[in-house]
């Protein structure tokens, strides 16, 4: 047991103020608390070497009240601050840091700035390699379409994640990646916790550069697709593979501007404003209107973070907006589509020959696993309920 007469041994933590309070945490685990500027310069004592029964004797003098010292002690231990009996190591760099670092270097820049340029110039010469709806059929059989997006999308959009992690990792972040969903959308996710010890500034690029990413790859798909032309300017299969893709990462791209799906633009947008939930705060503040509105009584929106509580009274309108527009987008278009989609393929099972069964069999197979998917994902959280904070989404 730790003796109130010795030094506190503690890990090595990071403090930012952020508003009226200061986040301190340990980068290494990401394991993180806000603490008021009072409770973050007693612990910053406890830092400097000062034993704990002196650091709140230093507190009692500098503000005028004593310290429950056993209750702090006991914040630190369940924030694993405390070192107690453990031999501190000197903390291991996350892996791939360097490669981050030179990916978001001076010469990454320029190599990224001369692939867009490229692929810029060559959509200008070649219009035809410009991302469109067209590129998406580039085969009558749907079994091949199905297998491009299937197989081709996913590691794209590993891609767009590994830029999220890479640009924190740079920064000595142990960034995580796991399978989650928006609504009707199974994406990849990841956690980026320890950038609430960074500055704001610092912030935005492990944010952004899944977009970046985005932008990459369509630069790159295209300038393959460009190497495909033939002579009479059409391009040969490899290439319209590359711009089926294209096509599809920027859908992709244009996707991250749904802000109620907590994309990578909401979390930007949160950062601007300096929220710190703003999505649950959105819906809370929406079901406290819903329930006034049918004459029940009101939420009590008292424990909502201030500023979450000021922006959410009328991004809570947006969030409304946002679901409808989702929710319309696929009774006007993905449900006529599907039902489309789904006489196709009954037609092609019972009166087609044995290449069109199988086609439709696997396509269908395929097409409806993401539903499936999510649907189960949807079970899972809601027996689980998790409460998992915000993360980067694709």
């Amino acid at each position: 047991m730790t003796q109130l007469s010795e030094p506190l041994r503690l890990h090595d933590l990071t403090f930012l103020p952020d508003g009226d309070d200061v986040v301190v945490g340990r980068v290494d685990i990401d394991s993180y608390g806000v603490f008021p500027p009072d409770g973050a310069a007693l612990l910053q004592q406890l830092v400097a070497g000062v034993p704990p029964h002196a650091a709140a004797d230093w507190y009692a003098r500098t503000y005028g009240e004593p310290v429950d010292l056993d209750e702090f002690l006991g914040v630190l231990t369940e924030l694993e601050f405390t070192a107690q009996d453990e031999v501190i190591a000197d903390p291991k760099p996350p892996r791939w840091q360097r490669l981050g670092r030179w990916l978001f270097s001076p010469v990454g820049w320029v190599c990224h700035g001369l692939l867009l340029a490229a692929a810029a110039v060559a959509m200008a010469s070649t219009p035809e390699l410009i991302p469109r709806v067209a590129n998406l059929f580039y085969t009558d059989y749907t079994t091949a379409i199905a297998l491009t997006f299937f197989l081709g999308q996913f590691p794209l959009i590993l891609v767009h994640e590994s830029f999220h992690a890479l640009a924190g990792r740079r920064l000595g972040l142990h960034s995580r990646l796991r399978i989650s969903r928006r609504l009707y959308f199974v994406v990849f996710e990841t956690s980026l916790d320890g950038l609430v010890v960074f500055p704001r500034r610092r912030r935005y690029l492990p944010i952004l550069a899944g977009m970046l990413a985005d932008l990459l790859v369509i630069a790159v798909l295209t300038l393959v697709a460009a190497a495909t032309l033939g002579p009479d300017g059409k391009v040969g299969l490899l290439g319209a593979i590359c711009l089926a893709l294209a096509f599809a990462t920027f859908l992709r791209f244009l996707w991250q501007f749904y802000f109620h799906l907590q994309t990578d633009l909401y979390v930007v947008a949160v950062t601007v404003l300096g929220c710190q939930d703003l999505q649950a705060a959105a819906r809370r503040i929406l079901r406290d209107r819903f329930r006034r509105l049918a004459g029940r009584p009101g939420l009590d929106l008292t424990g909502l973070h201030p500023r979450d509580r000021e922006v959410g009274r009328w991004y809570s309108w947006l969030l409304l907006f946002g679901y409808v527009l989702t929710t319309a987008t696929l009774l006007l278009f993905g449900v006529p589509a599907l039902w489309r989609l789904l006489t196709m393929l009954w037609h092609g099972l019972t009166a087609g020959d044995g290449g069109q069964v199988l086609d439709s069999v696997v396509f269908l197979t395929l097409m409806l696993g993401q539903f499936a998917l999510a649907g189960y994902l949807a079970m899972r959280a809601r027996r689980l309920r998790p409460a998992a904070p915000t993360h980067l989404t694709s």
